[in-house]
């Protein structure tokens, strides 16, 4: 399933904004416009779906952090709003979820700052009219059973867990788990760390990986995958190439851990090992892992891929996010001019570029309903 459109409200500097999504979206802006509160929302939809929406919401300040920071009426009811839409073309089904979380009323049980699901609702489409397939407002849940009614789902939520990660646990629910898998397939890669102990840069238990982690943990195990079990890396070595002046890829037959390391032309009978290579090389290396793995994500979002790489990395990169999207949709978020010019050229996408207006993140050029004024898809 592709996600189509995602709306937020009331979210940091999201006061109030909706969106078509592409196969391709790119977001380019200055510092402090927002563009990373977009990315944020989306994963704070899979959040609500897995069911730690309240953990992350709670890890970034809580409430008080992050609803819209900008002035508003008083408003009894002030909450944070997200929803997606997303399409199931080959059965002809639209999924729209959206989820409503405020803050704890004064005498109700919970944590002052915690979030509270007001409400939820999930719908499907196959017709002329949406079809309510779960809605929960406060504890009590309504979900569609096998006879096609609402009927009451016989336990109640908490205040700050969501029904549908509830629902889905259940395992009775076809329509919810199904949106539930395509959610949760989505992969955020919100840089990686790079120090000396960065996870890029260990050895890792040799377990295929068709995925790479969010974390890019299992590095070397993803590339061991493509190397000895696809046995195709024509893609991977020529991004390599042309990004590291013609070195290639090492990588060793697996025993209990997996590695790998960089062969260099000036220096042809060495292996030079993770721990050796700069910033920017075993970030580059973990975009490819993420871009290029045995099973692509539906959807694979970059959050500021150019930090700590060279200018004669982006092209590279533009190119694996070009063949990335044959199989995924691909939201990249970035502040380099050159890597979004680079990466128009090779998809077709223009660049939204993210500013402010009336102190709300906003996307310049876009309509009230979300379209883009000639937009090439």
């Amino acid at each position: 399933m592709q996600l189509r459109s995602m709306s937020a409200a009331n979210y940091r500097s999201l006061r109030a904004i909706r969106m078509d999504i592409a196969g391709v979206n790119l977001f380019i802006g200055e510092n402090g416009v927002g563009k990373s509160n977009l990315y944020r929302a989306l994963q704070l939809v899979q959040a609500a779906v897995r069911g730690n929406l309240a953990h992350e919401i709670a890890a970034e300040g809580g409430m008080s952090s992050a609803l819209w920071s900008g002035p508003r009426r008083e408003e009894k009811n002030f909450r944070i709003k997200f929803e997606v839409e997303l399409i199931d073309e080959e059965r002809a089904i639209i999924f729209r979820y959206r989820v409503e979380a405020g803050l704890r009323p004064p005498a109700a049980a919970g944590f002052a700052f915690e979030p509270q699901i007001k409400m939820e609702e999930l719908s499907i489409e196959t017709g002329s009219r949406p079809v309510t397939m779960m809605k929960r407002a406060g504890p009590g849940i309504m979900v569609r059973g096998e006879r096609g009614r609402m009927e009451e789902y016989p336990e109640r939520a908490l205040a700050s867990e969501t029904a549908i990660a509830l629902l889905g646990d259940a395992g009775h629910y076809p329509e919810i788990g199904t949106f539930r898998r395509a959610i949760d397939g989505w992969r955020f890669y919100h840089g990686f760390r790079t120090d000396r102990d960065s996870p890029l840069r260990q050895p890792c238990l040799a377990v295929t990986s068709p995925l790479l982690d969010e974390d890019g943990s299992n590095l070397a195990a993803v590339l061991a995958t493509l190397t000895h079990i696809r046995e195709d890396t024509v893609e991977l070595d020529r991004a390599i190439a042309s990004a590291f002046n013609g070195a290639r890829l090492s990588v060793p037959p697996p025993g209990v851990y997996a590695d790998f390391g960089l062969i260099f032309p000036d220096f042809p009978k060495r292996v030079f090992q993770p721990r050796e290579l700069s910033d920017g090389q075993i970030r580059f290396l973990g975009l490819a892992a993420a871009l290029m793995s045995y099973r692509q994500p539906p959807l694979i979002a970059l959050n500021e891929p150019e930090a700590s790489l060279h200018p004669d990395m982006l092209p590279p990169l533009a190119d694996m996010v070009a063949g990335a999207a044959h199989s995924s949709q691909v939201w990249v978020v970035t502040h380099s001019e050159q890597l979004a010019e680079s990466a128009e050229a090779r998809c077709g996408t223009r660049p939204r570029r993210v500013i402010r207006r009336d102190g709300a993140t906003w996307i310049d050029g876009m309509r009230l309903t979300g379209a883009m004024d000639n937009e090439t898809e």
